[in-house]
């Protein structure tokens, strides 16, 4: 089963609790149903953590954590997703959210020169800025909402599948307690 798997690597909350620097988030820590693993927690902690991963704001894993609390999903999901836009990542991610801003808009890409620097950025944040976040929130919505029901369609495809597996396994030890039966 899924649970089994994402148990595995899953933090343990009295350990997260224990540690000093988390101690300013120990009534969060504690609440037990942050750390389920169901079909909807873990959809729904897909869905707040890639939206958050999308968003090109500070303190992303804050706010990871803040919308797991708000849509009661998983808690190291939401804030571990996060990491998916990190510093190698990123520059990728938030280039093509500007495109998808850019083409929202109808506006010219900005081209960028070939060596970018801080004054560049800084000129040019006037028209980088909203295109960036349309883009981000657009694309954001869009993961999002994908992550989610491709996270329920597969859990759910897993549980078939053990269910049929369980169903092939009860067939085969009746006939084997048959096939001895008869002898």
């Amino acid at each position: 089963m899924p649970r089994r798997f994402l148990q595995r690597y899953m933090p343990k909350p009295d350990t997260l609790r224990r540690q000093r620097s988390l101690r300013f988030m120990a009534p969060l820590i504690a609440d037990p149903g942050l750390w389920q693993l169901t079909r909807k927690s873990v959809a729904n902690a897909f869905s707040v953590g890639l939206f958050c991963a999308m968003l090109p704001i500070p303190l992303q894993m804050m706010v990871a954590a803040l919308g797991a609390r708000l849509f009661r999903c998983n808690l190291a999901l939401s804030v571990s997703l996060v990491w998916i836009t990190n510093p190698l990542t990123m520059p990728v991610i938030f280039y093509f959210n500007y495109r998808v801003g850019t083409f929202l808009m109808g506006a010219p890409v900005r081209e960028a020169p070939s060596r970018i620097s801080t004054r560049w950025l800084a000129e040019q944040m006037h028209d980088l800025l909203p295109p960036l976040f349309l883009g981000s929130v657009v694309t954001a919505v869009v993961v999002a909402v994908a992550a989610n029901v491709a996270i329920r369609l597969i859990w759910r495809w897993h549980v078939s599948q053990n269910w049929k597996r369980r169903r092939l396994k009860r067939q085969q030890r009746r006939a084997r307690v048959e096939s001895e039966f008869d002898r």
